[in-house]
């Protein structure tokens, strides 16, 4: 899927004193769009310059490739921190401790990862358990192109892990099975709720929560419902401003008033009615009544991203052995 650049922010016939490109994954469009008008507002009042957004969206690992490829992201706002740590390790283009520079290893919200069901739940699913079931077919993207979906993968192994224990054969063959059920893989999540929703292709979306709710919001909750399994992984969206451009483009002040602006009480708020988990605890706790209480695993328990990966995702990893085989 090539990246969609989109021009957000309106201001009539007048001329952008700045201009930014956040270069983002699948899912954040609607975000960042109603994001970006405020921090804009913000700036405005602060500094008396007008700022325009542009957003780049599309699968994580694909962007962060194509910013390493030479994208000219001001800021990127990706889905892992893995795809992140690429720009310093492929082009030196972020300093290595990019994770210290914003509050809580800059990711200023989070999310985790559920299933979304036709109206009535015809399959009858509830947890992972029932993804394997023959007959019951997923649609997800492609842990090759896409961060949310090897969040996905992580929270279907993590639950089998739990299931079988030290069985590392059986939790493979858990896994296997499900993607062996894929009707679909894309190449990214926003893909996956248009082949699912407007295709009408699978029984069940496995995705972000926040893109859940947004089908229900976009499409209807009288045709669809949320189904949130007993397991999942706690999923944190790193930012991080690209040093080499800004520095280039001499936005290295507005680039970070805009990442840190999403860590203020209105950044956070804008986060959670677009259904991600706020970090402020003041908003965390106005929006609690919204987001399911559930066991979260996080990213440590695989190792860390960078275990992870090499583990499961790069070529020949634990991914490909499993569905070499569908």
């Amino acid at each position: 899927m090539a990246a969609l650049v989109i021009g957000v922010l309106g201001g009539g016939a007048a001329v952008a004193d700045v201009a930014l490109l956040n270069v983002s994954y699948d899912p954040t469009r609607e975000l960042y769009q109603q994001y970006n008008a405020a921090f804009a507002k913000h700036w405005k009042e602060k500094t008396g310059e007008t700022v325009t957004v542009q957003q780049s969206h599309g699968g994580g690992g694909k962007q962060a490739r194509a910013v390493i490829d030479g994208l000219n992201a001001d800021v990127v706002t990706l889905a892992l921190a893995y795809d992140v740590d690429q720009l310093y390790q492929k082009a030196k283009l972020i300093p290595e401790d990019w994770q210290s520079k914003f509050p809580n290893n800059s990711a200023p919200y989070t999310s985790t990862m559920v299933f979304v069901v036709r109206k009535g739940n015809p399959k009858g699913i509830k947890d992972w358990d029932d993804l394997v079931k023959d007959g019951v077919a997923n649609v997800q993207p492609n842990p090759k192109s896409s961060g949310g979906a090897r969040w996905n993968y992580l929270a279907a192994w993590a639950f089998a892990q739990k299931k079988f224990g030290a069985n590392e054969a059986a939790i493979k063959d858990f896994v296997a099975k499900i993607y062996k059920n894929a009707a679909v893989l894309d190449t990214g999540a926003r893909g996956s709720t248009t082949t699912f929703v407007e295709r009408d292709i699978g029984d069940v979306l496995v995705t972000w929560e926040n893109e859940a709710f947004l089908v229900l919001k976009e499409f209807g909750a009288d045709k669809f419902e949320i189904v949130v399994p007993s397991l999942s992984i706690l999923a944190e969206p790193p930012v991080a401003v690209v040093d080499d451009v800004v520095r280039k483009h001499g936005t290295a002040e507005v680039a970070k008033a805009y990442l840190d602006y999403l860590y203020s009480k209105e950044g956070q708020e804008i986060a959670a009615k677009n259904f991600y988990r706020p970090r402020d605890p003041e908003i965390a706790a106005k929006y609690a009544k919204q987001f399911p209480k559930l066991e979260l695993v996080t990213i440590e328990a695989f190792g860390g991203w960078n275990k992870a990966q090499k583990t499961h995702f790069l070529d020949g990893g634990v991914f490909d052995q499993i569905f070499g085989g569908k």
